[in-house]
């Protein structure tokens, strides 16, 4: 059974830090694209951030570029999304997927 499980969020001041996880199971973590993707209250999804596990190579959405951070251990099958400088618009539920399948995700509320 594929499973992703999201954890990490919380309520965090605007300029702080949150690091998300995301473990999975079930099925090849490192022959997958994984991403990082968001939704915000009362919007639609929103591509954060993507990582090849093979090889490491990263792509952000400009709206994150310089403040958040993708990477995996592929070891542990985890991915995971450090978030810094964080700003009251990146509030919203985090996912993590493939594409394929998707977490439940979890819950960042930036707010002071």
């Amino acid at each position: 059974e594929v499973q992703l499980v999201e954890s990490g969020g919380g309520l965090v001041q605007p300029g702080g830090s949150l690091r998300l996880s995301c473990a999975a199971s079930g099925f090849t973590f490192s022959s997958y694209v994984m991403r990082w993707v968001r939704q915000a209250p009362g919007k639609g999804l929103e591509w954060v951030s993507s990582i090849i596990s093979g090889d490491g190579s990263t792509m952000y959405a400009d709206s994150v570029k310089g403040r958040f951070t993708i990477s995996t251990d592929n070891a542990k099958n985890t991915l995971y999304l450090q978030m810094n400088s964080l700003k009251p618009e990146d509030t919203a539920v985090y996912y993590c997927t493939n594409y394929l399948w998707w977490g439940k995700g979890t819950l960042v509320t930036v707010s002071s």
